[in-house]
């Protein structure tokens, strides 16, 4: 009988263990919040730069790697904003989808 239970807690303990990893296409908890927080930061730096509209960029994190996409008036402010999101601490990576109009 113990032994059974035994089984049951560790399956269960297993199951609960293996919903908090990631994978390559899924982040854990902590990953969703360490995204979330370099997303916060990335679009706060964004909008409070002259320079780059900030209401103009949208700004996604999956694991670390920040993508940013919309469209902008001019190539500088593509520059600059890529540059204010690799200066966030936590990124490791900026892919730039923005256009110019």
């Amino acid at each position: 009988m113990q032994s059974g239970l035994l089984m049951v807690g560790l399956t269960l303990m297993m199951g609960i263990s293996m919903g908090c990893a990631s994978t390559h296409l899924h982040e854990s908890t902590g990953e969703y919040v360490d995204d979330s927080v370099i997303t916060t930061k990335v679009k706060t730096a964004l909008l409070r730069c002259p320079m780059v509209s900030g209401t103009a960029v949208h700004v996604e994190t999956f694991k670390n790697r920040v993508q940013l996409s919309g469209f902008v008036d001019e190539m500088e402010q593509i520059e600059q904003a890529i540059k204010l999101s690799r200066e966030i601490e936590g990124v490791g990576l900026v892919e730039n989808r923005m256009s110019v109009k």
